[in-house]
C-alpha cells in the first residue's frame, strides 16, 4: 500500500496544483520512484489511497505500464490517517500475504526483497527501525517485540502494559532505556531499547479484525501500541538505513542528490 492521500502542505506552492505523489524528483514523480523500486523487488499488486487532487493521480496511473496492478482507495470525503486508510483499504487486498506499507514521499535505501523475507509466518507486523535520534521512540524488549512508545520532549508514554506506563525511565545516548532504581521497570529487570520508526512496515491481514473497534480515522502506531500485548509485532533494525522525507520545497535538490547516492 502506497500512502499518497496527504495534502502535501509543506510542498506548497507545488501542491496548490498537484498532489504530492506527482511532485517530480530528478524529473520523475515520487509515485513512479516508489513503484519502480517495488516492481524491481517483484511486487505486483498496489493499493494507493487518494484524497488531494485524487483524479490527477488516477489519470496519471492510467498512462503507466503498471496501471493494471493498481487499485485505488478513495479518501476524498475525509483523510483517514495511516491506520484508518489501511482499514478502509482492507477489501482491496487479494489474499493473506503481508502488506508492505510505504509513504509516497519517502526515499530510502531499503532492499524490499530482503524486507519481505523478514516477515516470518508467526509475526503479525514488522516495523523497520533504526538508531536515528528522534523525539519519539518505539520501545522494544530483547526479542525486539514492541512494548511501547515515548515522546522524550513531553515525557508521554503509550503502552498496553501498566507497569511500563507507570515506570520512571529515560533514554540514554546509546538508546538504551534506563529506569530509576525504585521503578517497576527496574524491579522486573526488563531490558528495553529505543529505536526510531522509519514509517515503513509489513502488516499481516490477520490484524484487520482487531481494527473493527477503531474509528474511521486513526494513526497506525496507536493501533500497534494497543494490540502489541496480544499480537506478535516486532521491530527489524537496519543499521545502515538511509531515509529522506521529501517534505519541503527546499529539500527537492537534496532529494535528487539522495537518489543519485542510493542508486
Amino acid at each position: 500500500m502506497i500512502l499518497a492521500a496527504g495534502l502535501g502542505t509543506r510542498l506548497k506552492p507545488l501542491t496548490d496544483t498537484m498532489p504530492k505523489a506527482l511532485v517530480p524528483v530528478s524529473g520523475q514523480p515520487l509515485l513512479d520512484i516508489v513503484v519502480s523500486r517495488l516492481l524491481t523487488a517483484d511486487y505486483d499488486h498496489f493499493v494507493i489511497n487518494v484524497h488531494h487532487f485524487a483524479q490527477q493521480i488516477r489519470d496519471y496511473v492510467a498512462t503507466r505500464d503498471y496501471a493494471h496492478m493498481v487499485h485505488f482507495s478513495d479518501e476524498t470525503a475525509q483523510l483517514l490517517e495511516t491506520g484508518g486508510g489501511l482499514k478502509k483499504a482492507a477489501p482491496l487486498f487479494r489474499d493473506d500475504e503481508p502488506i508492505l506499507i510505504h509513504n509516497v514521499d519517502i526515499l530510502d535505501n531499503v532492499d524490499y526483497s530482503w524486507f519481505s523475507r523478514q516477515h516470518l509466518p508467526d509475526e503479525d507486523a514488522v516495523l523497520l527501525v533504526s538508531r536515528r535520534k528522534t523525539k519519539r521512540y518505539l520501545l522494544f524488549d530483547s526479542a525486539m517485540r514492541l512494548m511501547g512508545w515515548k515522546n522524550i520532549e513531553t515525557g508521554e508514554v503509550k503502552s498496553p502494559y501498566p507497569w511500563l506506563r507507570e515506570s520512571d525511565f529515560t533514554i540514554d545516548d546509546q538508546l538504551h532505556v534506563k529506569a530509576a532504581t525504585d521503578s517497576q521497570l527496574s524491579v522486573l529487570n526488563y531490558q528495553l531499547e529505543a529505536f526510531a520508526f522509519s514509517g515503513i512496515h509489513s502488516f499481516s491481514p490477520r490484524l484487520f479484525p482487531l481494527m473493527d473497534r477503531f474509528p474511521d480515522r486513526f494513526p497506525i502506531i496507536d493501533f500497534y501500541l494497543s494490540v502489541c500485548h496480544r499480537s506478535h509485532i516486532v521491530g527489524m533494525l537496519k543499521d545502515d538505513l538511509q531515509l529522506m522525507d521529501v517534505g519541503k520545497i527546499d529539500t527537492l535538490h537534496e532529494a535528487e542528490a539522495f537518489l543519485d547516492k542510493i542508486h
